[in-house]
């Protein structure tokens, strides 16, 4: 039996990450939410101005449990490239334990427009950030030669985010396979391992 939040706007997203992975964003009721979930209209509007905005929320949510994930991931590890190794598995493990909601995120929210545009941008240069800040500790710990993190960090942003896509699509290639393939090509890269 799925638990239920007491948090109404915890409740709110639960359920519309259910409906969204049913019957796809565009064919999706604010009506089946409230059903769902158990509120009201106005719970809704009061939470979220609009369909929208509810989908970016949840959005922000998987990118909020994604970086929680990394930070708790690599907190007990010293500076240098073992925690961009672990923050790069991590990131890629979360994917695959969460692919359905990854999926919804990031293949229905094709076609979204702007809004979606600028989210997607937004979290992507939130965890192109994070990255940059691990391959410069790891720069002044000694693991890696200098190199140019802002772009390190945008290319690795490219493909990860690719190679996602590709996988939540399709199923392939599987998980292990990526972690075994795109972590090492990575870490190469920066001439490390």
């Amino acid at each position: 039996m799925k638990e239920q939040p007491t948090n109404t706007r915890e409740r709110i997203l639960d359920s519309a990450l259910d409906v969204f992975s049913r019957k796809g964003y565009h064919d999706s009721k604010l009506d089946e939410i409230v059903q769902d979930s158990g509120t009201s209209k106005g719970s809704i509007y009061f939470h979220f101005p609009n369909k929208e905005r509810l989908f970016l929320a949840l959005v922000d949510q998987f990118a909020d449990l994604l970086e929680k994930r990394v930070t708790e991931a690599i907190a007990p590890m010293p500076p240098g490239m073992e925690r961009v190794r672990v923050a790069l598995e991590t990131t890629l493990e979360t994917f695959g334990k969460y692919r359905r909601p990854a999926k919804i995120l990031l293949v229905q929210a094709v076609g979204l427009g702007t809004a979606f545009e600028e989210k997607r941008n937004e979290i992507n240069g939130r965890f192109a950030q994070l990255i940059q800040t691990y391959l410069q500790e790891a720069i002044d710990n000694g693991d890696i030669e200098p190199v140019d993190t802002e772009m390190v960090s945008v290319v690795w942003m490219g493909g990860i985010y690719n190679i996602v896509i590709q996988w939540v699509y399709t199923g392939e290639p599987e998980p292990q396979r990526i972690l075994n393939t795109l972590v090492p090509m990575l870490l190469r890269s920066v001439n490390y391992g």
